[in-house]
């Protein structure tokens, strides 16, 4: 029986891109293919609507504002991928491909200093770059019944998930595990208003919250999105992976001082904000910001941006509006320079609505289990309480190193948070729920460690009496304690045969 080839479109693109990277380093590769992708998208997009207008005598195919009408972007005739495509065996197709970056960015202002302009690059094998175009050329990605977005967006995000697996830690920098993203998205539910990630990477969070928005019958218009990232690289890619799903990413900044020391959108107050700062961040400004307005909680120490990140985001969040988080497991109990009485305060001013403990290795850029923080400024049920998740023994292996949540693990957690938080079937689960008050929280020291209030899972009774149990263990234990014994003769009377004695 002829084997099944299991593996998706996206799969067998990437593994055919990778074989032609040959000795260029992932981190620098991933501008290359994600940047013909694009280009590929747009020119795509360019070229269907270049075919209507030029079907329709009263347009001209070449006039840029029918373009801008639709929201579509300006393709000049040297960017079109035709022309790309016809220069692909040709030795100067580098500079073919940079020059075609650049007047792309000059026709189009949102996408001024955004498009990777690399492909002249001494160490890029042109034959390689060639033999890159020619795959995606002939890859099934044209704009058909109005999939293309969904499509290109697919292959995007998978080959930003496959870079960030090969470069490791770097790559971690730039990139969340869609189903940590999907997780937070699905408990906080960004149907309508102003979207921010402070530390947004290449824009995860958003497309998540665009997808969700879509997927339950809303407009994506009713959105808007605000991020910063201090990463220019990073930024780029966020940029370009915003304008494939067609999200409007002029709020979206960037400068290299960050959010604590240069803040984009300093009179923001967003209705949702989704992040995953740099986990246990040390030198991160607050030596320059010590009256900082944001530290309405206190200051948080030199050595660890954690309570710096909460605090940031929740001086950025509206009177009724939700914020998820992902940080390290340590943020839930550290004592460490004053988090010990931040942590208490936002306890006592009821802030923290749910705290969910996730699995090892979940991360591209580190191996340490994390937890989603959920703040609200404003519980419209269980006030003074918090709800604790374990999932820590959720999900499965993705591969050697990687585990990842499934679709069930997903459902019953974000499930279980919206039962509880909207007054529904929700029942306390030993071992992996529990709605803890203040006052239990407060004789925890204020720790917010899951497993300390949801107990362990109670384990079924099967009936047989706790003597008769230690009989049979105790037996065994005497049975292989002898064996040891002869086993140990046994190897003392070898020994003394050759001379040598224990």
């Amino acid at each position: 029986m002829a084997k099944t080839d299991n593996t998706t479109f996206e799969q067998k693109l990437f593994k055919a891109a990778d074989k032609l990277r040959k000795n260029i380093d992932a981190a620098e590769y991933k501008h290359v293919v994600l940047g013909l992708i694009f280009l590929k998208y747009i020119s795509e997009s360019f070229g269907e609507l270049y075919d209507k207008l030029k079907d329709d005598e009263y347009s001209d195919p070449e006039d840029r504002d029918e373009y801008l009408a639709v929201n579509t972007f300006f393709v000049p005739k040297q960017a079109r991928w035709p022309h790309i495509q016809a220069n692909a065996k040709i030795p100067t197709i580098g500079q073919t491909i940079d020059e075609a970056m650049e007047a792309i960015e000059l026709e189009n202002k949102e996408l001024k200093n955004v498009l990777p302009q690399v492909y002249g690059k001494a160490n890029l094998d042109k034959t390689a770059l060639g033999e890159l175009i020619d795959l995606i050329s002939n890859t099934d990605l044209q704009v058909e019944n109005g999939k293309s977005k969904d499509l290109f967006g697919r292959v995007y995000e998978y080959f930003l998930g496959e870079f960030a697996n090969a470069e490791g830690k770097k790559g971690g920098q730039f990139y969340t595990p869609k189903s940590i993203v999907k997780l937070m998205v699905e408990m906080i539910e960004p149907y309508k208003g102003r979207i921010y990630d402070p530390a947004c990477g290449s824009g995860g969070m958003f497309v998540m919250s665009e997808k969700f928005v879509t997927e339950h019958q809303g407009r994506i218009n009713d959105i808007t999105v605000y991020g910063q990232e201090s990463n220019q690289t990073t930024w780029k890619l966020s940029r370009m992976n915003l304008a494939i799903r067609n999200i409007n990413s002029k709020f979206v900044a960037w400068n290299s001082e960050g959010s604590f020391l240069k803040d984009a959108h300093p009179d923001l107050k967003a209705d949702y904000i989704l992040a995953n700062p740099p986990f246990n961040q040390s030198e991160w400004g607050v030596d320059i910001l010590q009256e900082d307005g944001r530290w309405k909680y206190g200051v948080p120490p030199s050595g660890n941006a954690n309570y710096g990140w909460l605090q940031h985001m929740l001086y950025h969040l509206a009177p009724r509006g939700v914020m998820a988080t992902v940080l390290s497991n340590g943020s839930l109990s550290s004592n460490t320079s004053g988090e010990g009485e931040i942590r208490r305060n936002f306890i006592e001013n009821d802030l923290v609505d749910c705290i969910v403990a996730l699995p090892k290795q979940l991360f591209y850029n580190t191996g340490i289990p994390a937890c989603i923080w959920i703040m609200r400024r404003e519980k419209s049920q269980h006030h003074k309480e918090v709800l604790f998740i374990d999932a820590s023994l959720m999900g499965f292996m993705k591969d050697r190193v990687h585990r990842e949540l499934g679709d069930e693990d997903l459902g019953l957690i974000t499930q279980t948070y919206h039962n509880w938080r909207k007054g529904g079937n929700y029942h306390n689960v030993k071992g992996f729920c529990k709605s803890a008050t203040i006052e239990e929280i407060e004789k925890h020291s204020y720790v917010l460690t899951p497993g300390r209030y949801v107990g362990l899972e109670a384990v079924e009774d099967d009936g047989i009496p706790f003597s008769d149990k230690m009989e049979a263990l105790t037996t065994t234990l005497k049975t292989q304690m002898d064996k040891e014994a002869d086993l140990n003769d046994e190897i003392a009377a070898q020994l003394a045969k050759i001379g040598f004695a224990l």
